[in-house]
């Protein structure tokens, strides 16, 4: 009879071994580890019942399951009460650090502006360069110091710019459509007659422009303003001497000399400051502005904080822009 005892145990022993070295720690989940915690805490498959709000025998099948993964008696009697094993004892810290590893893991960290450490990359032309990013950098410097600004030009932006993380957020009147691509109007500007008032008067009339040469833009790869799309659209074609790149390269072509250029009006507060400025003889198309972020972004809460206080910077913006005066040298007039 003791050699079958013996041989019992020699038998469990080996299963146990077998389960040891077979065992998958993928198998293990974090109420496993919070029935163990329970159980060492408590001393007591009833009081670990209680604390879980299981019932016994849910508790009591748990160790069993656990006894199996881990290849181990875990708990043992001792008389009354159960006493763990050392193997038990020993997988106390590391089951409390995982449980404490998947909470982080399940929740995001909360975000503090002042620690964060990173590179922003802003994808914007003249206008939303000039109007709101140096607003942005001031708040950037005081709340987040360890954030760098870079700004690189939009062009003519696809969704290319976002989807190969070349920007993180793009600043545009026209953005690109794309499903994957969310979009939130920023502000909105109208088109202006920008001319060197020392050279030339306002074009009095729909005929006096059309008659003038002009200077407009044409973005990379041959892309034309959304203002002479909109005008062709209407039979309405200027007489353009020359074209640039950006809204930066106007100014030079402009100042001594007799040409006009039509351009957002607050390109005066910055690149064609000391130009004059009228309402153009035609109606022309509003001239809103977007702020375009990849859908992979939206929800990450260092980038949601850097576009609620880019938009917090345009609404500052906006307010004062509402208080600047804008000359009105001409009367807009039907087509």
């Amino acid at each position: 009879m003791r050699s079958v005892r013996l041989g019992l145990r020699k038998k469990n022993a080996s299963k146990m071994i077998g389960f040891m070295n077979d065992f998958d720690a993928l198998q293990l989940d974090g109420r496993q580890l919070r029935l163990l915690l329970a159980v060492l805490e408590t001393g007591s498959i009833t009081r670990a019942a209680l604390q879980l709000g299981l019932t016994q025998s849910a508790v009591s099948h748990g160790v069993q399951r656990l006894r199996a993964l881990l290849g181990d008696p875990l708990f043992v009697k001792c008389g009354r009460g159960i006493v763990p094993t050392a193997r038990a004892e020993s997988l106390a810290r590391p089951a409390r650090e995982l449980l404490q590893a998947l909470q982080r893991f399940a929740h995001a960290p909360v975000f503090e502006p002042a620690r964060w450490q990173a590179e922003v990359t802003i994808a914007a032309n003249d206008l939303q360069r000039d109007v709101l990013l140096p607003r942005l950098l001031q708040r950037l410097r005081a709340l987040a110091p360890g954030v760098t600004l870079r700004i690189i030009p939009s062009g003519a932006p696809t969704p290319e710019l976002l989807r190969e993380q070349r920007a993180h957020l793009l600043l545009t009147p026209r953005p690109p459509q794309a499903d994957d691509l969310l979009q939130r109007r920023v502000f909105e500007d109208r088109w202006v007659v920008v001319y060197d008032a020392t050279q030339r008067s306002a074009p009095a009339t729909l005929a006096d422009y059309l008659a003038a040469e002009h200077v407009t833009v044409v973005y990379e790869p041959r892309r034309t303003l959304a203002l002479d799309d909109w005008l062709a659209r209407r039979g309405i074609r200027r007489h353009i001497r020359a074209t640039v790149p950006a809204f930066a390269g106007l100014g030079a072509l402009l100042r001594g000399s007799d040409l006009l250029a039509t351009a957002p009006s607050r390109l005066g507060e910055h690149l064609l400051a000391g130009l004059a400025q009228a309402t153009p003889p035609m109606p022309c198309p509003p001239l809103p502005m977007y702020l375009v972020w990849h859908r992979r972004d939206h929800d990450d809460p260092a980038q949601r904080w850097l576009r609620s206080l880019l938009l917090q910077a345009a609404e500052v913006d906006g307010a004062a822009s509402q208080n600047r005066s804008v000359s009105t040298s001409s009367s807009p007039c039907a087509l």
